[in-house]
């Protein structure tokens, strides 16, 4: 059964860690809703490879309507971070048991949110040690399943694991 999926962005996220899982997950099916600070607007990624006009505004989207979250790298997720609606929005998942693919630094929205504690994971290099922090026992492996919830990867070079696992737990 086709899923939908909420991404949330903003400039310089990691080009290829949306457009890979984006174009696999859209053809086994699933529906992806690009969430920005404001419907239509224009955000480009950091390799300057990706430009995304955002479906919503995170003011206009309710958690409730959405199955699964994808939240890609590169300095989006930590500039996202800085706003509560979309911290808010990313725990609504988490604490519901939805499910979440986070792949480089896209776990820094989920450290923010306080969700990573007593769970497994794996992200960037420089904030695994943050990921610690935050109560998760990191792996330093490509691709990191836990439960049948969270998928996370630490960079580009994983995203095909990354895809491969996020595509079993969407089915």
């Amino acid at each position: 059964m086709a899923k939908k999926i909420a991404v949330p962005l903003t400039n310089y996220f990691e080009d290829v860690e949306y457009t890979d899982p984006a174009k696999e997950f859209k053809e086994a099916g699933h529906e992806l809703t690009v969430i920005g600070m404001e419907k239509g607007e224009t955000i480009k990624g950091k390799q300057g490879d990706a430009t995304v006009n955002s479906d919503a505004g995170i003011d206009d989207v309710n958690p409730n309507d959405f199955d699964a979250l994808l939240i890609p790298g590169g300095f989006s997720p930590d500039q996202l971070r800085a706003d509560d609606r979309f911290v808010t929005f990313v725990k609504h998942f988490m604490d519901e048991k939805k499910l979440v693919f986070a792949i480089c630094h896209g776990p820094q929205l989920l450290i923010t949110a306080k969700t990573l504690e007593g769970r497994k994971a794996t992200g960037f290099k420089s904030i695994q040690v943050d990921m610690e922090y935050a109560g998760a026992t990191v792996e330093d492996k490509e691709v990191v399943v836990c439960g049948d919830q969270l998928v996370t990867s630490r960079q580009p070079d994983d995203i095909p694991a990354f895809v491969r696992e996020s595509l079993k737990l969407l089915q």
